[in-house]
């Protein structure tokens, strides 16, 4: 049987990709106020950086910017996929009393 609660290619791994490419994807004014302005962030320390360490830096907080997506995607996906366990549980555990 397989267990939900790993990260791996399964049922919930295409639920939450769904979710993401239809609700999550429509942001409101508050989630506007949380978003991440890595461009703006990126632009501003590169016109501090010296000319000949520009390509290097930019290299690195691309780098840095990828990591941390795949940081953020990783650990939200192993919450919701263990709060939606932890439902179910609690839903069988109702209907088994």
């Amino acid at each position: 049987m397989n267990n939900f609660r790993e990260v791996n290619d399964d049922i919930l791994k295409d639920w939450l990709s769904f979710r993401e490419e239809t609700e999550l994807c429509f942001i409101n004014d508050e989630d506007r106020k949380h978003t991440v302005e890595f461009d703006e962030i990126v632009e501003k320390i590169l016109r501090n950086v010296p000319k000949q360490n520009k390509k290097y830096v930019e290299k690195q907080l691309n780098l840095l910017n990828d990591n941390f997506l795949d940081y953020i995607d990783y650990w939200n996906e192993k919450y919701y996929r263990n709060g939606f366990c932890d439902g179910v549980q609690l839903i069988g555990g109702c209907c088994d009393k």
